[in-house]
């Protein structure tokens, strides 16, 4: 029996090198600015690390798992935890809605560009900017109950701060998230939508299916990875919001807005003590949580499909 010979490329180590060259200042980057940081955060939620070793100068000392065991037996980050938990609320929302607003700015209709255009606008607004508008329309004389008090649905006795009180205010922040990822999530999803063939949806038009049997046997089908990245990006945005809540409430009132993240910040950020340890694990602990919702979200769509998207 002769065998083949190997077919050997004479610039395969030059190619190789050349490829590898390309990667470099991605990679140099990379392992600075995001592997870097990710690994000497880990390391450091295993670490009694600020406050008074900070200030002398004195390196990370290893106490193992006593942050965690710390963290357990806070109140203030449990609630926190059970805070950005139930800030998931708005990820089923926020999806349904942006796509459903992403089958409707789809269509080749006059003026589309500028719905698809105007929908995006809160996604580049600045948070400051943001604050200012909102923390307007919530106030006890703002747009909010002027409008529920012009429809009879609260009285100018009744009326208060939403982001005053502790049974509202969470809400109110969860409505500013959901009015800035809104426009994200829609311009992926009418990404996804421009990429599913025209052919499709023609033969099923002329094999006399209504519009909802198309988006049910179609659109849907076909959508599966997009609506699986948005759901895995706003669980992970969910669980770490701290921009609407730092900017807004500050955590109150009486911490019903206070989320893990923010519990992050103000243990690295905030007063004197600059706990870098107890804030690196607190920021595991999400990230645990993120990584296993990340896994459920695939299990689901794994199972709604079949097999693996």
């Amino acid at each position: 029996m002769i065998r083949a010979p190997r077919s050997k490329s004479r610039f395969s180590l030059r190619d190789t090198l050349m490829s590898y060259g390309f990667l470099a200042p991605a990679l140099i980057l990379l392992t600075l600015f995001t592997f870097y940081p990710l690994a000497y955060g880990s390391y450091l939620g295993f670490t009694e690390y600020g406050g008074a070793r900070f200030g002398q100068g004195l390196p990370p000392k290893w106490i193992g798992l006593e942050n965690f065991r710390t963290l357990l037996a806070d109140p203030l980050f449990l609630r926190s935890l059970v805070n950005s938990v139930k800030y998931l609320i708005v990820v089923p929302v926020l999806q349904l809605a942006s796509l459903a607003v992403a089958v409707l700015v789809n269509k080749n209709l006059p003026g589309m560009a500028f719905f698809r255009a105007a929908y995006y606008v809160p996604v580049v607004t600045s948070i400051s900017l943001a604050a200012v508008m909102w923390d307007w329309v919530y106030n006890k004389d703002g747009t909010l109950n002027w409008v529920l008090g012009a429809a009879h649905l609260l009285s100018r006795s009744s009326m208060f701060g939403w982001l005053n009180n502790e049974y509202s205010a969470f809400w109110a922040v969860m409505l500013v998230t959901f009015w800035r990822g809104f426009g994200y999530y829609m311009v992926l999803y009418l990404a996804g939508l421009q990429g599913i063939p025209q052919e499709l949806e023609e033969a099923a038009v002329l094999d006399g299916a209504s519009s909802w049997k198309r988006f049910w046997s179609i659109t849907v089908p076909m959508m599966k990875p997009t609506i699986l990245l948005c759901s895995l990006l706003s669980t992970i945005a969910a669980l770490r919001v701290l921009e609407e809540v730092l900017v807004l409430t500050n955590g109150g009132p009486l911490n019903s807005t206070y989320t893990a993240l923010m519990y992050v910040y103000s243990k690295a950020f905030q007063g004197f003590n600059f706990d870098y340890g107890l804030a690196s694990a607190a920021g595991l602990v999400v990230a645990a949580v993120a990584l296993l919702l990340s896994a459920v979200n695939f299990r689901l769509f794994r199972d709604s499909s079949g097999d693996s998207v």
